[in-house]
C-alpha cells in the first residue's frame, strides 16, 4: 500500500514584527519639526503664574509681623516705663518714717556732659564773679578754674565727698552745713510758706536772712554766704532722692533771696525732672525768670526789684 500522505495546507506568511512597530523618521525630518513639550511648557506656566502669586502675599505676611512686632514694642515702651510720681502726702510726726519709696524717677546724679558745658559757659560769660554752689562733685572744681580771679564757694552736707575733694584754687571755699528739713515734708512746707507772712518776699526783705523765721531759709550758713552779693547761685544739692533725706526745697527759697537781693543774678537749678525741685522753681524763681535750659538743668535771671511784694505774679500754678 502506498505510504498515507498527510494533506497539505498552504504554509502561513509570518510578517516580521518589525514590522507593525512604527519606525523612526529620518533625523533630518526631525530636525525641522519642534519639540513637544505642550505638557511641560504647561506646567512651567502654572509655577510661574504661582511664584507671582506668591511674592505678594509673602510681602504682605512680612509687614503684617512687622507691624505687630512694631506695635507689641510700643505697648512695652509704654507700660514699661516708670510713671510719674506724685509728692508723698504730708505725715503727721508721730508716724514713723515710710519705708524707701522715692520722690523722683531718678537719684540725683551729677551734670551730663551737655548741662555741664550750658553751666561753664554761663559762668565764663560772667567770671570773673561771686559764685555759690549747693552741693559738692568732683568735676564742679573744674567752675573755679573757670571763674578764675573771682569767687566761688561751695556748700555740702555729705562728710564723705567733703573728705574725698579737695579744693587746690585760691579763690575756692568749700563749707560743711546742715539742713533741716526733709524731703517728705515739702507738700507742708509749700502749703506753710504761701500763709504765713514770714516766708513772704516782703517781710524777707525788710530782714536779714539769717534772722528769717521762715522755716525754708537757711540761717545757719557760713558768714560769707549773707555777706556778699552773688551772680550766680547754683542748686545742686543737698541729693533730696529719698522721703527722709535732706530736700532742696529750703536751697531753692534762699537762692530766690539772694538773687533778689542782688542786681541780676542767674540760679540755675539741677534735677528739674523731679517734683520738688520743679514745684519750688516755679513757685520761688518764677517760669517768667526761666531764660535757658538744658536735660534737667534750668537756668533763671533774677532781676532785684526792691518794689516787688511777692516772688511771682498772681499766674502762679496752684497747688493744694
Amino acid at each position: 500500500m502506498p505510504p498515507e500522505v498527510s494533506p497539505c495546507y498552504p504554509i502561513p506568511i509570518v510578517t516580521p514584527i518589525s514590522q507593525f512597530l512604527p519606525r523612526e523618521p529620518p533625523r533630518s525630518l526631525l530636525a525641522n519639526q519642534p519639540p513637544k513639550y505642550k505638557y511641560y511648557r504647561g506646567t512651567k506656566k502654572m509655577m510661574m503664574i504661582t511664584k507671582k502669586k506668591l511674592i505678594p502675599i509673602l510681602i504682605f505676611t512680612l509687614s503684617g509681623f512687622s507691624i505687630l512686632r512694631l506695635l507689641k514694642i510700643s505697648t512695652v515702651s509704654l507700660f514699661s516705663s516708670p510713671p510719674a510720681v506724685a509728692l508723698p502726702p504730708t505725715h503727721p510726726h508721730t508716724q514713723g518714717p515710710s519705708k524707701s519709696r522715692s520722690i523722683s524717677s531718678d537719684s540725683a546724679a551729677t551734670l551730663t556732659e551737655k548741662e555741664f558745658r550750658l553751666l561753664s559757659n554761663l559762668i565764663s560769660l560772667r567770671a570773673p564773679c561771686n559764685l555759690l554752689i549747693f552741693g559738692l562733685e568732683q568735676k564742679y572744681l573744674n567752675l573755679s578754674r573757670i571763674n578764675a580771679g573771682g569767687k566761688t564757694v561751695f556748700l555740702e552736707d555729705n562728710s564723705e565727698k567733703l573728705n574725698k575733694i579737695e579744693a587746690n584754687y585760691s579763690n575756692t571755699r568749700i563749707y560743711k552745713v546742715e539742713y533741716q528739713t526733709v524731703a517728705k515734708d515739702a507738700y507742708k512746707l509749700l502749703k506753710y510758706a504761701r500763709r504765713n507772712p514770714a516766708c513772704g518776699l516782703q517781710h524777707s526783705r525788710s530782714g536779714s536772712l539769717k534772722n528769717s523765721s521762715c522755716p525754708l531759709a537757711l540761717t545757719r550758713l557760713p558768714r560769707e554766704v549773707y555777706k556778699r552779693k552773688w551772680d550766680m547761685v547754683v542748686v545742686d544739692g543737698p541729693r533730696g532722692d529719698a522721703p527722709d533725706a535732706p530736700g532742696r526745697m529750703a536751697t531753692i527759697y534762699t537762692a530766690s533771696l539772694i538773687a533778689r537781693s542782688g542786681n541780676v543774678t542767674d540760679v540755675v537749678v539741677h534735677d528739674v525732672d523731679r517734683m520738688i525741685e520743679k514745684w519750688f522753681a516755679w513757685e520761688f524763681l518764677c517760669d517768667e525768670n526761666l531764660v535757658s535750659s538744658k536735660g534737667k538743668l534750668w537756668n533763671f535771671r533774677i532781676i532785684g526789684k526792691s518794689n516787688s511784694t511777692t516772688f511771682c505774679p498772681a499766674k502762679t500754678i496752684l497747688i493744694e
